[in-house]
């Protein structure tokens, strides 16, 4: 796997992550950052249940000033840290290892706020989506202008993520990136 664009571009992503994780492919990410268009100057970017870390880093690599990275797996752990010292990442990151509900609570003691959050939870755990975005609302860690993105297999009842405007919904072969905007009401 490469990074697609930006200042890292066509360097090479570790992908040794334990046995349950797919990484996002090439395609995948392309179309996201298609969506996307441009990363917005002086953004943040969560990429939860990052995995090998791969789109966190095409953030980075995009041009976000902060990139935090939520994973449970030892294994994925390393995988992340290997690829931010690879594209030397380190003062664009933070890392943060265990559960997201966790992990996103220790990134609300740190007051930080995102602009992109990326969701790819392991595909069976539909009630991880959910979870995730109401945690993310009731913590106040979204932007006002925050673009959500989900990545699922499953077909997802698009009716529970609160105060978020559904933006779009691509598919791509069997998995589907759906798309939503922070309310600007809030």
């Amino acid at each position: 796997m490469k990074v697609i664009s930006g200042k890292m571009r066509g360097m090479n992503l570790n992908t040794d992550l334990d046995r349950f994780t797919r990484p996002t492919e090439g395609k995948i990410k392309e179309a996201i950052f298609s969506v996307i268009f441009q990363v917005k100057p002086n953004s943040k970017a969560l990429d939860l249940f990052a995995g090998s870390g791969a789109v966190g880093i095409e953030f980075i690599s995009r041009g976000c000033d902060l990139v935090v990275f939520s994973e449970a797996s030892n294994d994925n752990i390393k995988c992340i840290n290997d690829n931010i010292e690879h594209t030397k990442s380190q003062d664009f990151v933070k890392v943060f290892k265990g559960d997201f509900k966790k992990n996103l609570l220790n990134i609300k003691r740190q007051n930080l706020k995102f602009d992109y959050v990326f969701i790819d939870p392991p595909y069976e755990r539909l009630n991880y989506y959910e979870e995730a975005i109401k945690m993310l609302e009731d913590n106040e860690l979204l932007n006002k202008d925050c673009l959500v993105i989900l990545e699922s297999e499953n077909e997802l009842p698009i009716d529970y993520f609160g105060n978020l405007e559904l933006e779009k919904q691509k598919q791509y072969g069997k998995k589907k990136n759906v798309y939503f905007l922070r309310n600007e009401n809030e």
